[in-house]
This record gives structure tokens, sequence and C-alpha cells, in this order.
């Protein structure tokens, strides 16, 4: 069939419908495909001839009704970024395809793949455009696809899965900075949707009151899946992710605080409220339009671009230090699912249960959370400790000369005792559940008192350390502690300095 025909069809069709459910204007010069994604396809204008034109969008067209918008948007800008670079040849031909092989280099070849994709799909539409010996010359090449991995393969400081001290020094902060104010209920629940699941942020985004679920005291979150090319599109397939009750709770004050906010706008029905989303863009609600219009679609929920901005001001607002950089640790959503995935290998996980955990179709990509691993847990003993303690700062308290220089020095009540000894004060007025005295060296109202028997405590948690290895042989399990080790090691060093100063002073 000739070519033309299929143009000339695609011209008369002034709309489709995307995966999405978003109604798209062919001929518009920008498709908005979601509510994270518009493709600006008038970009190839000018390097394509009105009938090239055409066929280019409806190439786009056909992915953009079946595929994910950030795959259409990946097609788009990888072409545009082809027609720019070779706009001095011949496009499609083999020259110029060669050339830009060569201006890519092997870094470059993921990209190029993603190009040949388009390319071919082009061609088996029918369209004019594509020599044969251009499609023979693609099919010939070995494209890389990117060493996806290295960030996890090489633990990468700053984009890589976090340690079991970063992670507790990240979820330690993000508590106490809600605890004093600095981060919001909605800030708190979506950094800890984030971090406790490993989920990918367009996930995220799309959840919904109702998947909220609990049955026999285990509590759940139906989390739509995603990057599935048998989703079927938006909210189509879900998989259940357990979850602790405390997250559970706290995505429970959310969706009532979420209520309460769409109440001053519309009337919610109890089925309405199931169907909001956790994570609302309020700035969306057209109340002309009404809501039922606008419910079932992913208009009213957050964009990823919200969701990462939000983690970077988390990551600002709680500020932990890295124990292996020194400087604070740089967190978003893909650091807690190389994580997530991470420690499931180091647990001896095969990669078939990983992929289940991590919501991927096949183990293509987790074979690097089971082969040539760096083990994460170091041997920590007092040496050790004593080099880390200062980089990762987890001692957030002050230490005070005497009982009276503390928060509450007149409280007999705010005594921090190891059940021999007083090993300082709480500056807290509120209730506290944590286990005391231990737990009360990474709490930012703790002020250890200079004379305090901090190296006793030391002593005993390297020692149960060591035990646990030897009787386990599990590091994960004996590392629980790691953490805390730094912040007796840092409050023991800090009463040695300001003894060392009174002596000299």
């Amino acid at each position: 069939m000739s070519s033309n025909v299929f143009a000339l069809g695609a011209a008369a069709v002034k709309w489709f419908v995307a995966r999405d459910g978003y109604e798209v204007d062919f001929n518009a010069p920008s498709w908005k495909l979601s509510k994270d994604v518009s493709v600006p396809v008038s970009n190839a204008s000018k390097f394509l001839n009105d009938q090239m034109y055409v066929s280019y969008r409806e190439v786009l067209a056909f992915y953009a009704k079946g595929n994910s918008p950030e795959y259409v948007e990946s097609l788009s800008y990888r072409s545009v970024h082809y027609f720019h670079a070779m706009n001095t040849l011949l496009l499609f031909s083999v020259e110029s395809l060669i050339s830009y092989r060569a201006l890519l280099g092997r870094k470059g070849e993921p990209g190029l793949a993603v190009l040949r994709t388009l390319i071919r799909k082009w061609a088996s539409l029918g369209y004019d455009g594509i020599p044969p010996e251009t499609i023979r010359l693609l099919d010939k090449w070995t494209l890389s696809g990117g060493d996806r991995g290295n960030p996890v393969r090489s633990m990468c400081p700053d984009r890589g899965p976090l340690t079991d001290i970063e992670m507790d020094a990240v979820l330690t902060g993000a508590i106490d900075a809600y605890e004093a104010g600095q981060l919001s209920l909605s800030v708190m629940s979506l950094a800890m949707t984030v971090m406790m699941t490993g989920r990918r942020p367009n996930q995220i985004t799309a959840l919904k009151i109702g998947d909220l679920q609990s049955r026999s005291g285990k509590y759940f979150l139906n989390v739509p899946r995603a990057k599935q090319r048998s989703d079927g599109g938006w909210r189509r397939t879900f998989k259940q992710v357990p979850i602790v009750e405390d997250l559970w709770l706290l995505l429970q004050q959310q969706a009532d605080l979420v209520c309460r906010e769409f109440e001053m706008l519309v009337l919610v029905t109890s089925e309405l409220r199931l169907n909001l989303p956790l994570f609302p863009n309020y700035a969306a609600l057209n109340q002309l339009e009404g809501i039922s219009a606008q419910i079932d679609s992913d208009r009213l929920h957050m964009r990823v671009d919200t969701l990462q901005k939000t983690m970077v001001q988390v990551s600002e607002k709680i500020s932990v230090n890295s124990e292996r950089t020194g400087a604070p640790i740089l967190i978003n959503a893909y650091r807690f699912r190389y994580t997530l995935g991470t420690n499931l290998g180091r647990e001896g996980k095969g990669e078939y249960v990983i992929a289940e955990a991590l919501d991927h179709t096949d183990t293509q990509h987790t074979g690097v959370y089971v082969k040539n691993l760096p083990e994460i847990v170091e041997r920590i003993d007092k040496a050790v400790a004593y080099q880390l303690a200062p980089i990762a700062q987890a001692f957030q308290g002050v230490v005070i000369k005497t009982e009276h220089g503390a928060r509450r020095g007149g409280d007999p009540t705010s005594r921090i005792s190891n059940g021999k000894d007083n090993l300082g004060s709480c500056g807290s007025y509120g209730f506290c559940g944590a286990l005391a005295p231990v737990a009360c060296y990474t709490c930012c109202h703790f002020q250890p008192w200079l004379d305090g028997p901090h190296e006793g405590v030391l002593e005993h948690l390297l020692q149960e350390r060591a035990r646990i290895i030897e009787l386990t042989d599990d590091r994960k399990i004996a590392s629980v502690n790691d953490r805390l080790i730094l912040a007796v090691t840092d409050v023991v060093v800090r009463c040695r300095s300001m003894k060392d100063e009174a002596a000299h002073g």
C-alpha cells in the first residue's frame, strides 16, 4: 500500500486518544500526553518537508496510543537531536546515520538505539523516506543499552544505594524535622512513602486514598504498576506492597487532610473519598468542569517533577551527613529503590525475588544486585568508629558540663540513666517512646553530661556487635546499631576534647 494513503489518512484524523486517556490534537504543535509530559512535536517541522512531517507525527502517534508518555518524549527528543545534528546531510541516509553514530560515540549508543527503534517503526508502518539500505545498516548494528547498573555496582556515594548507616540517618533526620515542624504532614507522608517502599516516582504520584488497605492486622499499598508494556495505561494494573503500621497511620492522616482540603472545594462523598489522590495537585482542579470529569484521570495528582523537587527540599531540611563522604546525603526516589534491591541481594535473595520486589517484568536489570556487590557493612571496631564518627555526625545533641546546664536541669525526671549511672539529660518536654538510654544518643534532644560513663556504653555496643556476628555470622543483623555506635563515639571524642581544653586552658 502506498505510504501517501497513510499520510493523507493521518492528516484527516484531527484527534487521537493517548495511552493515559488524554485526547490529543494531531495537528497541534505540542501533545499533552499526561500531567507530566507534553511532547513538542513541532520542533521537528523545520527539518522535514510537509509529507515527512506528517509521517513523523503519525509514527509518534502510534507510540503515544500504546506506550508511556515518557517513552514518546524520549523518541521525540532523540529524533530532533538527530535532525539538528545531521541537517546538512540527507536525513535517514546511511551516511547521516554513520556520521551520527560517530558523533555520539559509544556512550551515546543508548540514544542511538532509541532512534533506531523509531526509524524501524517508521518503515514498517509503510511511510516513505526510509531507504532499504538504511534498515539493513541498522539491523547489522549492535548497540549498547547503557550501563544502568553502574551506580549500584560502584556503590556511588552520590547516586547509588544508601548504606545502612545513611538510611538510618535519613529516616531519623526526617522524623526529627517533622517533629520540629520543619516538614509538613504532606511532605513527610510523601517522603516516607518514597523512602520506605522503593517505588518509582510516577507510581507514588498515581496513588489514591483507596489504595491504602489493611486486613488481619497487616497493612498494604495497592501500587499502580508502571513501565510494564502490558499494563494498559494509567492505573490499569496494580501490585500490593506491604508497609509497616507507622507508615500506614501516617498516610491515614494524609488522607484525612486531603479530604478536608477537597471538602472546601467540592462535596466529598464516601465513594469520592476513595478516588481522591493521596498526593494531590489542588491547583489543577477545574471547579467549572466538575470533579467527576477529572477524578478518573491523572490531572489532580501531583506531578512527578513536584515530587522530585520535594525530595530535594527534604534533603536540604534534614541535612544529615554520609559517613562515606562527610558531605550531606543527596536523596532522590531512585536511591531508595537501589537500596531496596541492594539489601535484598545482600540477604541472598535471587534475581526473580528482587524483580518481584522492584516490580520488574523480567530479570534483565536485577543481576547487578546479586553480582559483584561490595560489602556495605564493613567491620566496625573501636578504631573504625573513631575515624567515622566525626564524618557521620550521628550525634545531634549538645554535650553539657553539668546537669545544671541542661535545658531541663531542674527536673530530675529528665535524667537519662543506664540503670547504674546517669548519662545525661533529655531536653524534650513531650512523651518519648524510644528505648533509653541507647536510642538517646542519636536524638537531637539528648544532652550528655561531660562526666557521664559514655565510654562504657560504647564498649558494650561494640562487644554486643561482635557477639552477634560470632553467633549468627550475619553482618546485616549486627549492623543495626552502627549509627548509634558512631553517635556514642562522637560523644566520647567531644568529652575528651572538652576535658583536654579544660586541663590546658
